[in-house]
């Protein structure tokens, strides 16, 4: 029998809830208008009725003319640059040819950019990276603007991709609709000897031909790559939604249970449409606060992406729903750490999902109260059915519960024994403004450090420093102008080994930006997301090189030792950041980041 849930969950939520009243009920009233209404077709004119079933076979063309079944749009970030969305590529037939044993129809409604943050990881194009979930959103909304659909599937995977198709998904929050994983390519070089090599090429001791095999070895096939970054936080999030069906995010591409698992959502999606005699769900119906709670507590539950921190901001704003900071650090406060994948631990999402995967995480968190259970999703009504495992039954799709204990609990722990009290999200304050710092990772040795600021403006400038040998030191690396408005808020991934080898030589080290670190933050404390950021006239534009800085992740503080009447005298010189505005299709973005919101806001152009 579950606990009540937990009295902060439910103070929370409560506080959402009366947060959103007014954007949450324009939302509601907007779904229920194009609820009503139907999907364009049925009062479509000929010849618009002909652009859209021209290049359908006969038989397709015959039941959508007639309105006879459910039409199913499809929305794809496949390419074949990205392993993870590589398995893509033969989706649409897939689903067509199963739609039609249905009795409905599919369509490819559209293709939605999908770039890797791994690809373009310290270069220009990484400035793009941010603002592509907005182009997605965007694009998703374009696919599905021809209004004849009665559901929709969506094919996404990575770091912005997934936040970018679920804002774009909100608008049509009428439609049945599903989140279609791809799955994670198999357990290739483990994450310690990854992280070694890149630490080792750091400090010159190994080349780059040593690199390359060893980053070779660790990606090397089709799916998703396996460390718990903000790509698999993304499947995490969906399917601790209800917007994936149980048990579906980790299972590996190209095997028989991951097709099987697809037909299933396909039938599910056409289901929820409620023409083949079952109860109409739409989209609406199943994101609520509820769920985006829900959303939060799996995010620090599993030590997730602080990607997230923005994201799902965004994400739940696009439906109406306001969350901020707080939210995130009250719920992180409760929620115990129950899985370690890294870079929190050793393990991959493979490991995490042979130990029980989501279905045992989920049953934990009910079980204990520190879970909505109330909430709809693409199976129906509550969350429990999320606490079993799919399976092939001969070769029928069949669930069965989960293993009451976890199958290793260096990987995954009940909540009773939890690897820590709390979910190891903090919120940040003090007078360099607000920002997040993620602690799972980090010993409880290098949480507090006070340290002389070590100042740059960009990533590049702090590489040549450490190159140089000149950060052998306590210090605290102050990186700069990196926010949203700046240069599209990079990550700032390439600076974990360096500042990883300096701590490793009994430095004490942090990184205090106003930028973002990677999905894969690690063992070194990083105060980032700091808003205002610099270009915005924030706090940070006024450190100067030598200012002692305390980060205290255990009080949640970031402190400038500087007295107010000092830091308010100092004048703030902008520098040049014309650089960032050319090249790598950077002039297209301008009015991105001209219009982007702070980062605790979502950092979108689209509502700041």
């Amino acid at each position: 029998m579950n606990a009540p849930l937990h009295t902060t969950i439910d103070r929370v939520t409560q506080r959402i809830i009366e947060r959103s009243t007014g954007p949450r009920a324009t939302y509601l009233d907007t779904v229920a208008r194009q609820r009503s209404s139907g999907p364009q077709r049925a009062g479509m004119g000929c010849a618009n009725m002909a652009h859209t079933t021209a290049a359908l076979p006969a038989s397709d063309k015959l039941k959508i003319h007639a309105e006879r079944t459910p039409h199913v749009g499809i929305v794809t970030a496949y390419n074949d640059m990205l392993s993870a969305h590589q398995p893509y590529e033969p989706y649409p037939e897939f689903i067509r040819q199963h739609a039609r044993t249905l009795g409905a129809t599919a369509q490819v409604a559209g293709g939605v950019p999908a770039m890797c943050d791994g690809i373009t990881q310290g270069a220009e194009g990484m400035e793009l990276s941010l603002f592509s979930r907005d182009v997605i959103a965007l694009s998703t909304a374009v696919a599905l603007s021809h209004n004849v659909f009665d559901a929709a599937l969506f094919l996404g995977i990575c770091d912005k991709i997934v936040p970018g198709l679920f804002m774009g998904a909100t608008q049509y929050g009428h439609l049945s609709a599903a989140f279609v994983p791809a799955g994670p390519m198999t357990t290739g070089l483990s994450n310690d000897a990854k992280a070694k090599v890149r630490q080792q090429y750091a400090q010159g001791l190994v080349g780059r031909d040593a690199l390359l095999e060893s980053e070779a070895q660790a990606y090397h096939s089709p799916g998703t790559c396996t460390f718990y970054g903000t790509a698999n936080s993304n499947q995490m999030l969906m399917e601790i939604m209800g917007l994936h069906l149980p048990g579906s995010s980790f299972v590996n591409p190209g095997t028989p249970l991951r097709d099987a698992l697809t037909r299933e959502a396909v039938r599910r999606a056409v289901i929820n449409t409620g023409r083949t005699g079952g109860e109409a769900i739409c989209l609406a119906d199943i994101v609520t606060e509820k769920s985006i709670v829900n959303a939060i507590i799996g995010l620090v539950a599993t030590g997730g992406s602080t990607n997230h921190t923005m994201h799902l901001v965004a994400m739940a704003h696009t439906a109406g729903v306001l969350i901020d900071w707080d939210d995130f650090a009250e719920l992180s406060a409760v929620v115990p750490l129950l899985a370690r994948v890294y870079p929190n631990g050793s393990a991959d999402v493979n490991h995490f999902h042979a130990a029980g995967g989501m279905g045992y995480l989920m049953q934990e968190l009910l079980a204990a109260g520190l879970l909505h259970g109330d909430v709809t999703t693409v199976m129906g009504h509550g969350l429990a059915v999320y606490t079993q495992e799919p399976w092939l039954d001969g070769e029928a799709l069949a669930w069965r519960p989960v293993p009451r204990q976890s199958a290793d609990t260096s990987v995954l722990r009940p909540v009773a024994e939890p690897f820590s009290a709390d979910g190891g999200l903090r919120l940040l304050t003090g007078n360099l403004g607000r920002s997040v710092v993620k602690v799972s990772a980090v010993k409880p040795e290098h949480r507090v450090v006070r340290a002389q600021a070590v100042v740059v403006s960009d990533q590049q400038d702090l590489l040549a420093l450490f190159n140089a040998g000149q950060l052998e030191k306590d210090m605290i690396a102050v990186v700069r102008y990196q926010g949203p408005r700046a240069n599209g808020m990079p990550e700032l991934h390439k600076l974990t080994p360096p500042l990883a080898v300096l701590q490793d030589k009994g430095f004490k080290v942090a990184l205090v930006t106003d930028g973002r670190m990677s999905g894969a933050s690690g063992k070194v404390p990083a105060a980032i997301h700091i808003s205002p950021e610099a270009l915005a006239d924030g706090p940070i534009a006024r450190v100067h090189d030598g200012d002692w800085i305390t980060l205290d992740c255990e009080r949640g503080i970031l402190e400038l030792e500087v007295d107010a009447a000092t830091l308010a005298a100092r004048a703030v010189q902008h520098p040049d950041l014309s650089h960032n505005a050319h090249g790598t299709g950077r002039e297209l973005f301008g009015l991105f980041r001209t219009h982007a919101s702070t980062a605790e806001s979502g950092a979108s152009p689209l509502f700041s």
